[in-house]
């Protein structure tokens, strides 16, 4: 534990306090969704493509993005596409 004089104090102020629940970027909403995607991938149900006639998903990424855009549609707090 270190100890701080005063002067050293005014250069390092005070962290500030955690984030409120309404600060989050992610909803709850959107964490559930995105975890039933990475357990459909997991067990290898989870599918690519517009009503999932595409291919198997096999990478972790991909299911996070399905997961994060499936909860875009139900309306979840979720941030927009970066776009490229």
């Amino acid at each position: 534990m270190k100890i701080y004089s005063k002067e050293q104090e005014e250069y390092m102020p005070a962290k500030k306090s955690s984030r409120k629940s309404s600060d989050r970027k992610y909803g709850k909403a959107a964490s559930k969704s995105v975890e039933r995607a990475l357990h459909r991938e997991k067990r290898g149900t989870l599918r690519s493509g517009k009503g999932g006639k595409g291919g198997k998903v096999t990478s972790h990424r991909q299911a996070i993005a399905i997961g994060l855009s499936e909860a875009r549609k139900r309306g979840a707090k979720v941030p927009g596409q970066k776009t490229a």
